[in-house]
């Protein structure tokens, strides 16, 4: 069963969107999805929450970054070279381990961020209403770049971010990609750290315009 917007029921109580401890209001839940989890989904989760911290300090509450892999290495640790590179941009590796996806995180997310195209056909395949909040990396930052943010509400930051996911969904079918790789983010496991890098930077680029949209506040993060 599912609730009117689409999200799941557990058991026989609906399920509500959970809260963070002391926050004082509802989370806006972000994951990131590539293969193995071990690699691109883990730089990508760790380097959204440090360019939230950088933007809204204690504020980041609410908003929370996971990621999963759709063949996810449960337990292993984040590929060294991956680690490398999240120090590089002052991004913190820590305590990281790695998930399989499972359908608790696409019904727990807000918004759905994956590597390639495939691995959001995947995602949308679970279902959950998954479809209108789940974009790869690069699509998703190539319709932020369309829309005007001053149209945006100008309350909480998860009113602006549901917002932004929603004007996103919209967009999709009229801003197209400019080629079929554009929206792909390739996989750099077992490839020396130069690779790790340029991937990387990938990343980060595609992430800072959408992370200074969702939150209103814009900064720069480049590697030291």
């Amino acid at each position: 069963m599912t609730t009117p917007d689409g999200r799941g029921i557990r058991g026989h109580t609906q399920y509500v969107q959970r809260v963070v401890p002391g926050d004082g209001g509802d989370v806006f839940r972000i994951l990131h999805v590539c293969t193995g989890n071990v690699c691109r989904s883990p730089m990508a989760e760790r380097l959204t929450r440090h360019g939230l911290a950088r933007r809204l300090g204690a504020g980041a509450a609410g908003m929370l970054v996971e990621s999963a892999g759709t063949w996810g290495h449960e337990g292993a640790p984040m590929e060294a070279h991956a680690a490398a590179v999240l120090a590089e941009y002052g991004a913190d590796p820590s305590g990281f381990t790695g998930r399989e996806l499972l359908d608790d995180h696409v019904i727990d997310a807000d918004l759905v961020l994956t590597a390639t195209r495939d691995h959001r056909a995947q995602v949308i395949s679970m279902g959950h209403a998954a479809g209108l909040r789940t974009f790869t990396l690069k699509e998703f930052t190539r319709l932020v770049r369309a829309i005007d943010t001053t149209t945006l509400p100008e309350g909480s930051v998860t009113e602006r971010a549901r917002a932004l996911v929603r004007a996103a969904a919209a967009l999709r079918g009229w801003l197209l990609a400019p080629s079929p790789d554009a929206d792909e983010v390739h996989d750099p496991y077992g490839a020396p750290i130069s690779y790790f890098r340029s991937i990387g930077e990938e990343i980060h680029t595609a992430l800072d315009p959408m992370v200074t949209a969702l939150t209103g506040v814009g900064a720069t993060v480049r590697p030291s």
